[in-house]
């Protein structure tokens, strides 16, 4: 496996599982509600959607690890760009519906990876 796509999408994962942490476990903190500039009634309010939308983002982890451990190196390959593919999307539609800072923090990184994974590098 080459090593620039293999840490790109290291590093892709590694922010998903950060995100899962963030809405699942930290969103009413002050830690939490810095990271997505919430007010406290707000994070309260939305704590059970936010934990909801942080599993979903540790699936796009998980697959983007299972893409690393694969032993078939072609289907590795398939996993990883499937799941680049499915967080530039994810990363597309929050950028256009909830913040444009989506599209540098989850977006351009998955694209960039994605990239990696296609040149072989």
């Amino acid at each position: 496996m080459a090593v620039l796509s293999t840490v790109a999408t290291g590093v892709v994962a590694s922010i998903h599982s950060y995100i899962l942490v963030l809405e699942m476990f930290l969103w009413t903190t002050p830690r939490g509600r810095k990271a997505f500039n919430l007010k406290p009634d707000f994070a309260q309010q939305t704590a059970t959607l936010a934990a909801n939308q942080g599993l979903y983002n540790g699936f796009l982890a998980a697959g983007l690890v299972w893409g690393l451990v694969h032993p078939v190196p072609e289907f590795a390959r398939q996993i990883r760009l499937f799941f680049h593919g499915c967080v530039v999307v994810a990363g597309v539609y929050g950028a256009a519906t909830a913040s444009r800072r989506i599209l540098f923090v989850q977006a351009i990184p998955a694209a960039i990876g994605a990239g990696l994974v296609l040149l072989g590098l």
